[in-house]
């Protein structure tokens, strides 16, 4: 990036809030540690989520029933669950017709210290991850503990986690979308749990696939600057 383009990238900076998604990098250090975006808390009666257009949270649904998320949820910025996330998880699920959900890549972070309100980053090292598959979509849920943090700061791996915990995040997922009646068919399924490295080739493959999506990032300046000399 030249001198003139890193002068209005500062500039910007100054003026604009970043857009959450696209306007925020992820860390030299991904995947080993990650931008992770924080929608929701535990304590949230209502889901919130992204409005993709603007950057700003919206409020998505009142949550249906009594469950609520163990851990701060969100996703890590420039990531896409694309073609590439959709193939992986095929080749590890043997299913056909998965296709990628098409939003950031969700993450869970475990820590030990409550937060008020979502709308907010954080440094998360990834652990693991839940491998869902929403309908026909593949909807991945990488686990991370937030870093420095007390109680699971020390936890490198999933293996290592509270195995209590990790039943009430697959529990949330498997029924935050499920209707009450018995007979009410289940979309969501949760096709398997993988470890650190599992999740370090979802991530790689979800940036992939943004900047298939989207472009490369650190070009965007560059064509801020054509279009504005157009």
């Amino acid at each position: 990036m030249s001198d003139d383009d890193e002068a209005l990238g500062d500039l910007l900076a100054l003026l604009f809030q970043a857009h959450p998604w696209h306007g925020v990098a992820p860390f030299q250090e991904s995947p080993e540690v990650v931008n992770a975006y924080i929608e929701i808390v535990p304590t949230d009666a209502v889901k919130y989520e992204l409005d993709k257009p603007s950057g700003h949270l919206r409020v998505d649904r009142p949550q249906r029933f009594s469950s609520m998320c163990p851990t701060p949820y969100g996703f890590v910025p420039q990531t896409y669950c694309g073609e590439r996330v959709a193939e992986l998880c095929e080749a590890r699920t043997g299913r056909k017709g998965i296709r990628g959900d098409g939003d950031p890549l969700d993450i869970c972070v475990l820590t030990e210290r409550p937060a008020a309100h979502g709308d907010f980053f954080v440094r998360a090292r990834p652990v693991g991850g839940l491998r869902m598959i929403d309908g026909d979509e593949a909807d991945d849920k990488i686990i991370a503990v937030l870093e420095a943090d007390v109680t699971y700061g020390h936890i490198t791996d999933i293996a290592e986690a509270p195995p209590g915990l990790i039943d009430r995040l697959r529990h949330y997922f498997l029924s935050y979308k499920q209707l009450p009646q018995p007979d009410a068919p289940r979309r969501v399924e949760i096709a398997d749990v993988y470890d650190r490295s599992g999740a370090f080739d979802v991530i790689r493959r979800s940036a992939e696939d943004y900047r298939t999506q989207y472009g490369a990032p650190e070009t965007r300046i560059a064509e801020l600057k054509r279009l504005l000399a157009g």
